[in-house]
C-alpha cells in the first residue's frame, strides 16, 4: 500500500490505527466516535469527570458531569468501543476553579473554560492518548 493515507492523514490502514476520542456525551463527540468506528479505526472513548458526585450533578447541565458521563458511556456501549472515565475532580478544582476564584477576587473576568481547555482537557487527554499508545486524539471540535 504505497502512498496510502487514511482519513486522518496517517499512512496506516484504519484497522491498524488507534484513536482516542474525547467524549463529552454531546452530539459532536458522539458523532466523531461513530464516524471513526464506521471507518474501521480502533476507537477508545475517554470522558473526563470534573465535578464531585452529588444529587444535583447527576442530572445537571455541567460539562463533564452527571448525565453527560452516562450519555458518553451509553454511546460507547452502542458503538461497541472501549470507554474510559478519568476522575479529574481534584485536578479541575486546583487547576481551574481555584484559579477562577483567585482571578475573580482580583477584579478580573476569568473564563474557566479557556483555562480548562489549556490545562485539564487537552493536555491531559493528549497525555492519556500517548499512554494508551494511540496514533491520534480526536475531538468533535
Amino acid at each position: 500500500m504505497k502512498n496510502y493515507m487514511n482519513s486522518i492523514g496517517l499512512t496506516k490502514k484504519p484497522s491498524e490505527t488507534t484513536v482516542v476520542v474525547a467524549m463529552s456525551g454531546g452530539v459532536d463527540s458522539s458523532t466523531v466516535a461513530g464516524m471513526m468506528k464506521k471507518e474501521g479505526y480502533n476507537v477508545i472513548g475517554i470522558t473526563l469527570k470534573l465535578y464531585d458526585d452529588s444529587k444535583e450533578s447527576v442530572h445537571s447541565k455541567q460539562c463533564c458531569a452527571g448525565q453527560d458521563i452516562m450519555d458518553a458511556k451509553r454511546v460507547a456501549d452502542k458503538l461497541n468501543i472501549e470507554h474510559k472515565i478519568l476522575y479529574y475532580q481534584s485536578k479541575f478544582k486546583e487547576g481551574v476553579i481555584d484559579n477562577f476564584v483567585d482571578s475573580y477576587l482580583k477584579g478580573e473576568t476569568p473564563v474557566p473554560c479557556i483555562q480548562c481547555n489549556k490545562t485539564v482537557k487537552f493536555n491531559d487527554l493528549f497525555s492519556e492518548a500517548k499512554k494508551l499508545k494511540a496514533d491520534a486524539l480526536v475531538t468533535g471540535h
